[in-house]
């Protein structure tokens, strides 16, 4: 654990990287509207990735006989994450999508995510969005020094199931920064005090996913797509965050 500790300067990296990669997520985020593929959305954020001189850092990851062909994960309704982009999935008005991009910047990796509303969705899809985001946010709080993991899952699993909605339990957040993926797994559910002690240094990638139905999952036939067994609406929302001896610090945010 202690090798993935990052120095101040590695962190310094990692906030310009994020940096650049918030501004790059709400530039296609601002693209998002019916009618448009998801194809042109990672296309989109592709080009602004290499635009900005990093690299995006999903493309090519995984297994060497199915790697992830895309920069941006299009997550699409049912759909949790992995989503992969295409040409034919075209959005539909009422439709919500995740979109999920990590960026290699100057050695170091950033990861982001958010999920948004195609037009006008119902109010139970968009409390669900509103829920998984908050719960988000109050999971960062808790990633402090000398606090477990733990009590970060505690927080993100009691706000989401106080809202009526479940925590999906077979995906977790995950240490992040010299790599794609590091130790430690940060669930979105557990019990406080309970887990790996956070230390100054760390940073991870915070990424509550909650389900209005069930939060059993399913592998779509692309060994890439997360999906929800019962075909509920799904939502997923991600920073990268710093443990600072001042406090947690958002570094997936514009300067």
């Amino acid at each position: 654990m202690a090798n993935n500790l990052k120095t101040k300067e590695d962190i310094e990296k990692i906030r310009k990287g994020g940096g650049i990669l918030a501004g790059i997520l709400q530039r296609t985020i601002a693209l998002v509207k019916p009618g448009i593929s998801t194809w042109q959305l990672n296309d989109f954020a592709e080009k602004e990735i290499y635009a900005a001189g990093g690299r995006p850092s999903f493309k090519g990851h995984g297994p060497k006989n199915n790697p992830f062909p895309a920069g941006l994960c299009t997550s699409i309704n049912s759909e949790v994450v992995h989503g992969i982009p295409s040409k034919k999935r075209i959005l539909q008005e009422g439709d919500i999508i995740g979109l999920d991009i990590g960026m290699e910047y100057l050695g170091r990796y950033t990861d982001h995510a958010i999920t948004v509303a195609v037009g006008k969705i119902d109010k139970q899809a968009q409390k669900l969005l509103e829920v998984t985001r908050e719960s988000m946010f109050l999971a960062i709080k808790q990633a402090k020094v000398g606090n477990k993991v733990g009590d970060i899952a505690d927080a993100t699993q009691q706000y989401i199931e106080k809202n009526g909605f479940n925590v999906v339990r077979d995906l977790v957040g995950h240490g992040v920064g010299f790599a794609v993926w590091e130790d430690p797994q940060v669930p979105g559910f557990g019990k406080p005090n309970t887990g790996v002690t956070l230390q100054e240094g760390m940073v991870l990638a915070i990424e509550p996913m909650a389900t209005i139905g069930d939060y059993r999952l399913i592998v779509e036939n692309d060994d890439w797509t997360i999906s929800t067994a019962d075909g509920s609406l799904a939502a997923h929302f991600e920073h990268t965050v710093a443990i600072t001896r001042h406090g947690p610090e958002i570094l997936t945010v514009q300067s």
